[in-house]
């Protein structure tokens, strides 16, 4: 997978020379040219190899799951516990990855081990695919020589990950699809249906029941301003994104969802999870307590939570033990505040922190049950309700229309 590169020289002579050499890295193409008498002065990488590589259409795919980089993880430390070195396992992963923006990404990895980079650093100039988490414990592998151990904890968590995102995707698309038939047939209804029953009825006279009276002004009100309904539901949305991506808005749509009546409980515990499966896994890899922390409390997903975590960061520097800054935030359940502090005591607290987040996941998988049990039975009686009451209400003139014929 050599790839092209431009270079400007002098030569012997002080003459400027250009050309093209084919080599696996810049640092390779610079040894190169010196051996042959040059003096390099610009090396650059050509782009039309990497052009169609790193093309991605919207909608075709081109980007990297957080899957295909557990799968690689998992064949890296298998590769590298059987006693393949770094650069070769890296070449086998690049030429055997299906997805070739993954690829292409090892084999840049690959290219920059071999010019006397760091795997970590390496890692660390693609954090759309690799994260600060899965940076600082590759980091902590090299460092303490246990790679292939590091790199399978990370492809366990990962799949936790995996498997959580896949429970709560599960739980979520069953209301949000019946909530969108819901909206979809009563919008229909509405611009259609009820406005050819308004004519209808206009035609024969006479005073309509009053459900009657009160759906066809809401279609009336529907219909004319549908335009102003959708460019304004359209802005909201735009309008809450922007809020939400700044840091006052983040911690206030966090806390919100905390709050939820059904789906509060869900969002807790996903945290929970998270915070206790970051924290061990980071512990357990040899990455510095304030490090450890500070990663944990970028990667929970929950401003609140990261709020809490950061504060037992500050208490930390300053001497005080883990679990104490914990109780001042309700958002941390006191079975996790006990369970910390037992294992700074006991010295064992990164596998008393996998206990509790092997509990939240058993956690989540039964509210999520509970919410599929609950949501199903209830959305079809919102829908069944919704439509049965236009039907109703647009049908019952029809049982006194002699009266409303004059």
């Amino acid at each position: 997978m050599a790839d092209t590169y431009a270079y400007k020289v002098r030569d012997k002579a002080g003459r400027t020379v250009e050309g093209t050499l084919e080599a696996d890295s810049s640092a390779l193409v610079a040894n190169k040219l010196r051996q042959m008498g040059y003096v390099p002065i610009t090396i650059d990488k050509k782009q039309s190899r990497s052009l169609n590589r790193d093309l991605n259409i919207p909608g075709l795919g081109g980007g990297v799951k957080i899957k295909e980089v557990s799968v690689f993880s998992r064949q890296f430390a298998t590769m590298i516990n059987s006693g393949l070195t770094l650069l070769r396992s890296l070449q086998i992963l690049a030429s055997q990855t299906d997805n070739k923006v993954l690829a292409g990404v090892i084999d840049e990895v690959r290219q920059d081990v071999e010019s006397g980079s760091s795997l970590s650093h390496a890692l660390a100039k693609h954090p759309k695919i690799f994260s600060r988490l899965y940076v600082a414990m590759v980091k902590a592998g090299e460092v303490g020589g246990i790679l292939d151990e590091v790199l399978a904890q990370l492809a366990t968590t990962i799949e936790k990950q995996v498997e959580l995102r896949s429970k709560i995707r599960s739980a979520m698309t069953y209301p949000i699809a019946v909530l969108g038939l819901v909206i979809l047939i009563l919008s229909a209804m509405m611009l259609f249906i009820v406005p050819m029953f308004k004519g209808l009825y206009k035609n024969l006279g006479g005073k309509l029941p009053l459900p009657t009276r009160i759906l066809i002004a809401v279609s009336t009100w529907f219909v004319t301003l549908l335009p102003v309904i959708v460019v304004g539901s359209i802005l909201a949305v735009i309008g809450i994104k922007k809020w939400v991506a700044t840091d006052k808005g983040r911690a206030r749509w966090d806390a919100i969802k905390l709050r939820l009546p059904i789906f509060g409980a869900l969002v807790h515990k996903t945290a929970m999870a998270r915070f206790t499966r970051t924290l061990a896994v980071l512990l357990r890899s040899g990455v510095p307590i304030l490090e450890c922390l500070e990663i944990t409390a970028e990667t929970v997903g929950n401003a609140v939570v990261s709020k809490g975590i950061r504060d037992v960061q500050t208490g930390v520097k300053v001497g005080e033990p883990i679990a104490r800054p914990l109780e001042q935030h309700s958002v941390f359940p006191p079975m996790v505040v006990q369970m910390m502090a037992v294992g700074e005591e006991t010295g064992a607290l990164d596998e008393l922190l996998d206990k509790v987040a092997n509990f939240y996941d058993q956690e989540v998988e039964s509210t999520v049950d509970a919410l599929t049990s609950l949501l199903e039975p209830l959305l079809i009686v919102v829908l069944g309700g919704a439509v049965g009451s236009m039907v109703i209400s647009l049908y019952m003139p029809m049982f006194n229309t002699i009266k409303m014929i004059k």
